[in-house]
């Protein structure tokens, strides 16, 4: 099952299937997804955050953080998204287009099982971080 929804950053796809997405966007099967939740909880079961850095992961805003064990999360916590998300643990997420294209509206649309919101548009991306016990690098 695919959602297409305005995510806390970009027009998204969400999934419990990162699979999904990543045939959604003909792009590599494999390739992580970025999990999105509104529970810091989730995180707790997917990865350690080093004490260092608890505070400034929990009150992050549209920021994914990747840890140690290559686990890329993203706390949601303060707009309409979170309110979806709420229904779920958590969720994969993923830009709404063709792996290496721009936002396409319609294709978007045709992809989605389900259409979460109509009000779509492609905005800037998430920082992104990677995180160790020392350190926080950031990669975009």
């Amino acid at each position: 099952m695919i959602y297409l929804a305005q995510t806390d950053t970009t027009a998204g796809f969400l999934s419990k299937d990162y699979k999904e997405i990543n045939l959604a966007k003909k792009r590599e099967i494999n390739k992580p997804c970025i999990i999105t939740s509104t529970y810091l909880t989730s995180l707790k079961n997917l990865a350690r955050v080093p004490n260092k850095f608890k505070n400034q992961v929990r009150k992050a805003k549209k920021t994914t953080f990747i840890y140690k064990n290559q686990i890329s999360f993203r706390l949601v916590n303060d707009n309409k998204h979170s309110i979806f998300l709420k229904d779920f643990k958590y969720l994969y997420s993923s830009s709404a287009n063709l792996h290496g294209y721009e936002f396409d509206i319609n294709y978007a649309k045709n992809i989605a099982n389900v259409i979460v919101d109509l009000d779509l548009a492609q905005k800037s991306s998430s920082k992104m971080f990677k995180i160790n016990n020392s350190k926080l690098k950031q990669i975009r």
